[in-house]
């Protein structure tokens, strides 16, 4: 991959979707981890302003202390850069007090890890409706378009993905070429909707490397049968997920009516 072209690129990319649209810059959540560094550090880039929210709910104090001395080290080099804290931990906790029980735990827990991710989507097209900013969305190719690793109407819920075209070792890549701190590129990829340290990989059951593989098997049109042992272990998970994650990934499915009934 060309890094310094594709950076420009993306770059000029989100200024002019931004200038053209009319807005005044961008709003991201920061979450400590790779995508959010790397987005936000293409956003500031635009010379565009720049929000920074930080929207704790339960956070490890790991992912906290990484997304401030991300922000700190933006705001070192783009003046354009500002950050809030929007502290959502009790505006989740009241919400679920709210809630009625459940017979199945398990599924309640599910639910209130996605209702985490949209409680953050809320706050950040607050703060975009209040100043004319984008959501910039922070997806990569992968999580997007490979295995639908985002909470719907959550973290998907965006304006503009400047980095949905790129499989995560090219986001490294990227966080490399820009100089992103090396506690964010060496931490273990997380959602950070648990309120504990499980991982990515915990959660899918593969690591990043072996789901781009799968997704490349993928387009070659491989099948499972052609495979063994762990790959054929991954390339069955990556599948599986693809497939019932393909209500994120596809249009909102319209009904339409039939001419013969409007006549």
């Amino acid at each position: 991959m060309q890094t310094e072209n594709v950076v420009d690129y993306i770059v000029n990319w989100l200024k002019d979707y931004a200038v053209k649209a009319k807005m005044e810059g961008f709003v991201i959540g920061i979450s400590g981890g790779i995508d959010s560094a790397v987005t936000s550090a293409l956003c500031a880039r635009t010379g565009l302003k720049l929000l920074c929210l930080e929207m704790p709910i339960h956070q490890a104090s790991s992912q906290v202390s990484r997304a401030k001395t991300h922000i700190e080290w933006l705001q070192s080099s783009h003046k354009k850069v500002s950050i809030k804290q929007v502290e959502l931990t009790r505006v989740f906790d009241n919400f679920v007090a709210a809630l009625p029980a459940v017979a199945n735990e398990e599924d309640r827990f599910m639910s209130l890890a996605n209702t985490r991710a949209r409680l953050r989507m809320t706050s950040l097209y607050y703060f975009a409706a209040l100043h004319r900013y984008l959501v910039a969305g922070t997806g990569n190719k992968v999580e997007d378009f490979g295995v639908g690793f985002y909470t719907k109407y959550g973290d998907g819920g965006v304006d503009v993905s400047p980095i949905a075209d790129l499989m995560k070792s090219e986001v490294y890549e990227i966080a490399k070429f820009l100089d992103i701190n090396q506690e964010i590129i060496t931490a273990a990829p997380t959602d950070g909707l648990w309120g504990d340290d499980r991982t990515d990989e915990d959660q899918i059951g593969a690591s990043y490397d072996e789901l781009e593989w799968a997704m490349k098997m993928q387009e070659l049109g491989r099948s499972l049968d052609e495979f063994t042992g762990r790959e054929k272990i991954v390339f069955e998970i990556y599948i599986r997920l693809n497939k019932i994650n393909q209500h994120k990934m596809q249009p909102i499915p319209v009904c339409e009516i039939p001419k013969q009934y409007r006549q």
